[in-house]
């Protein structure tokens, strides 16, 4: 039994099944995505949403697909749309059934009438598959498919125009259409001897309510440059194909070839396992993390981070190594490239390290230090030397970095032209990170016989002490979140959970105790840590409104997931064992959520009032890879459990 299947009393109510979105992805940076009943909500949504040429960006082609049933001269429209005040046509009535697994599959009954409907993203090549099997029919049945086209970003939402070319040209077993010249075309097919009825109409005011709430332009007008018809026989399959390049006839192998390759999604780990592989995107050479679903792209901070939990907690250590190779052939001065090419993140090059430890549990000190040895001491070099006169090291032996217009650190939103969190100076995380990095790439050094670790010889011990005295506080028994000209901001925020979490630390025992209980009375949620204790005159609770009100609380209380898997393995260092049963309460916190928002997924962030409303991207990597890690400790815990019979 799927845990990812849906009823028709769930399916028939909109508030639910508007709320839960599904996704699926080529693994080359293209994806499909739209809600569990095929009602876009987002300008996010879309059946064929891709890259084009070399472009990074991606752009939504075939927006829907309307099916309608014809059966003794009467027409049944499956489909749901939102246009100003209305749903319409409101086909969701008729669905009985949705399941994700081993595909996304939606059941609809129309009186006598039982059709099954199967949507496949093909992997590593950009193409739709959908099977329509007509399960019942008590008479002769006819289906008709409209499909819905916008060629457009999908940052953006398109409008009617007079250039858009709206003609279908005849290819075999279907049409190619181009809206726009520098498009590529779009081949819609379908097996089995359809007809195809031209006729280019624009369908005006298509309603997003999504983007409604979060204060974007939400009205689309989408061209559809005809219909497919064709008899359908009880007990036959049709398959229809959108794709980038012309596909033969055989759609129904195409399809059975490729779902025979699908994973079963039947429980919690197996859905975030497939949910982890998502991420992963291949193309022209590269392999690189995808940071969430839908709109984001790749990230160097996020790509780090959670990188480990959605490769190697999945046993995939050739993704992992494959991705680290990416990123280092684009290292320039010591930093990483965050989003695109902006080379503006003070820990991407310092989380680097931190991956690295993971990878080396699979490969070995001395491969790592082979492969990347000298990638970790130009890092390391590039920090002490100084970089763009925003990151340096003081004589103190702590990082310090700082942007009038830039926050440097994760936590990184801008309003207004100004970061809403700038923490100029030394950051908590920072540090703890930079230490972790330099004994790490000093202990390597040694052990394999590189004399570079002699200059850096006595800088663990200088950051230790300058670290204390810098941000600890006897008094209040934890961290300063950073420290600039000398002035200590004690605001309660997570990021002094990573000094706890991390392979060198720098704390005590009961410092670290200290930390830990901070952190649980003032942060500590179900769903993860809140970026700033509620007790905080500046904290928001609530994660919405427009895109400046969002981007002000997004670090200000928000919660983030990601963050808990350093809460976890800090708690698993101290505590050992007797945290294992508190492990598994904050694992089963999750288990709802997959079927929930992103269904088969962790989302980005949650409110960090309760009760915690799941919000921004979908399906986000750090999140779903934090999930697994914490999953990966506890299992490891319980191996050497029972391996020493207890």
């Amino acid at each position: 039994m799927s845990v990812l299947r849906f009823d028709k009393q769930s399916l028939g109510n909109l508030e639910y099944s508007l709320k839960r979105e599904m996704l699926a992805t080529d693994r080359s940076g293209g994806y499909m995505s739209t809600t569990i009943v095929c009602c876009n909500t987002r300008k996010y949504h879309g059946l064929v949403v891709c890259p084009k040429d070399s472009e990074q960006e991606d752009y939504v082609l075939l927006s829907s697909l309307d099916e309608t049933v014809v059966q003794q001269g009467q027409a049944f429209n499956l489909a749901i749309h939102r246009f100003p005040g209305v749903y319409e046509p409101r086909g969701h009535k008729y669905i009985t059934d949705f399941d994700y697994t081993p595909c996304p599959a939606i059941t609809y009954r129309v009186g006598g009438v039982v059709l099954k409907k199967e949507l496949l993203w093909v992997h590593n090549r950009t193409q739709l598959l959908v099977r329509y099997t007509l399960l019942e029919a008590t008479s002769d049945t006819v289906l008709r498919l409209r499909p819905f086209l916008a060629f457009r970003n999908k940052h953006s939402v398109g409008q009617a125009n007079m250039f858009a070319d709206g003609g279908a040209y005849s290819v075999s077993g279907g049409v190619r259409c181009r809206l726009y010249p520098d498009f590529p075309w779009l081949y819609m097919q379908v097996d089995g001897g359809s007809e195809f009825v031209a006729g280019a109409d624009w369908y005006y005011k298509f309603e997003y309510l999504e983007e409604k709430e979060r204060g974007y332009p939400f009205e689309e007008d989408l061209l559809t440059p005809g219909y497919f018809e064709f008899p359908i026989k009880r007990g036959q399959s049709v398959v229809f194909s959108a794709a980038l390049e012309q596909m033969g006839d055989d759609l129904g192998e195409q399809f059975a070839e490729e779902l025979s390759r699908r994973s079963d999604k039947k429980d919690f780990i197996s859905c975030l396992e497939h949910s982890a592989r998502q991420f992963i995107s291949r193309r022209d050479g590269r392999t690189e993390v995808v940071a969430g679903w839908p709109w984001f792209g790749r990230w160097g901070r996020d790509t780090f981070i959670a990188l480990p939990g959605i490769t190697l907690s999945r046993g995939d250590v050739d993704s992992c190594v494959e991705v680290v190779n990416t990123m280092t052939s684009e290292m320039r001065d010591g930093l990483f490239p965050n989003m695109g090419e902006a080379y503006n993140s003070v820990d991407a090059p310092l989380w680097f390290f931190w991956t690295l430890q993971q990878l080396e549990q699979h490969l070995g000190a001395k491969k790592i230090w082979k492969d990347y040895g000298e990638k970790m001491k130009g890092i390391v070099d590039a920090y002490v030397r100084g970089v763009g006169g925003n990151i340096g090291v003081g004589e103190n032996g702590l990082v310090w970095s700082g942007h009038p217009d830039l926050a440097m650190t994760w936590m990184d939103a801008v309003v207004d032209g100004r970061p809403v969190t700038g923490r100029e100076g030394m950051q908590v995380e920072i540090n703890a990170l930079w230490y972790n990095a330099v004994c790490y790439s000093v202990e390597l050094a040694r052990q394999f016989k590189d004399k570079w670790w002699e200059g850096y010889a006595e800088l663990p011990d200088k950051i230790k002490g300058s670290f204390l005295e810098t941000f600890w506080d006897e008094a209040k028994g934890y961290l300063a979140d950073y420290v600039n000209d000398g002035v200590q901001n004690m605001f309660v925020r997570p990021n002094q959970v990573i000094a706890c979490s991390l392979r060198y630390k720098m704390l005590g025992e009961e410092q670290l105790l200290s930390v830990l209980l901070t952190v649980k009375r003032h942060l500590l949620t179900p769903k993860g840590l809140r970026t700033l204790s509620p007790q905080n005159p500046l904290y928001e609770g609530r994660y919405e409104g427009d895109q400046p009100t969002r981007d002000r609380a997004y670090h200000q209380g928000t919660v983030w997931p990601w963050l808990l898997e350093h809460y976890v393995a800090a708690n698993f260092d101290v505590l050992g064992e007797s945290f294992l049963e508190r492990a598994r309460e904050i694992l089963a916190g999750f288990e709802e959520d997959i079927s929930s928002y992103g269904i088969g997924s962790i989302a980005e962030i949650y409110d960090g009032d309760p009760p915690h409303c799941q919000r921004g991207a979908i399906s986000q990597a750090w999140s779903v890879g934090a999930v697994l890690r914490i999953h990966e400790a506890i299992t490891n815990y319980e191996m050497k459990n029972s391996v020493q019979g207890k």
